[in-house]
């Protein structure tokens, strides 16, 4: 039998999943260490669920745990990611048909080339959580998110231009 606890946290999980897999599908390379991931996020926001005082919403904690997680689990592996998977952000359809499809694609990689508190910016940038939600989330000042957003578009425009210009 379950306790109350157990439950709350497995409703927690099951509300936010897709959060969860957002983290995953940005960290991870493939469909298992995506599986691995997940579970070790998991494990890690249960370890740490007892000691949650409901400071920040939920969701917000909840990230926090994913993206330390994550970047430490990249961290061990000691590799790159040089191609994602497909970023939960937009789903772009193969058949040309969509607008800007190749340049979507070149940004994709890009960003999944960001080194890992880069690529947690972009996609919490993405999910349009406010500079204050994600400085709150990664642990860092709100001018810094700011700073730190500014420089990541200036680097991705310089890297990108040539890439969209032939």
């Amino acid at each position: 039998m379950q306790s109350n606890l157990q439950q709350a946290f497995a409703t927690l999980i099951q509300q936010h999943e897709k959060l969860v897999y957002k983290v995953c599908h940005l960290y991870a390379a493939d469909d298992e260490d995506i599986r691995d991931l997940f579970q070790e996020i998991v494990l890690q926001a249960w370890n740490g669920y007892a000691r949650y005082r409901g400071d920040a919403a939920v969701s917000t904690w909840l990230y926090r745990v994913a993206l330390n997680t994550a970047i430490t689990h990249k961290r061990k592996q000691h590799n790159t990611i040089t191609t994602i998977p497909q970023l939960p952000i937009i789903d772009i359809a193969d058949d040309g048909h969509v607008p800007y499809a190749e340049e979507y694609r070149i940004m994709h990689k890009l960003i999944g080339e960001l080194p890992p508190l880069d690529k947690a910016l972009v996609l919490l940038y993405f999910e349009d959580r406010t500079h204050a939600e994600i400085a709150e989330i990664l642990g860092i000042s709100t001018s810094n998110v700011g700073t730190k957003l500014n420089r990541i578009k200036d680097r991705l425009r310089k890297q990108a231009q040539p890439l969209l210009n032939n």
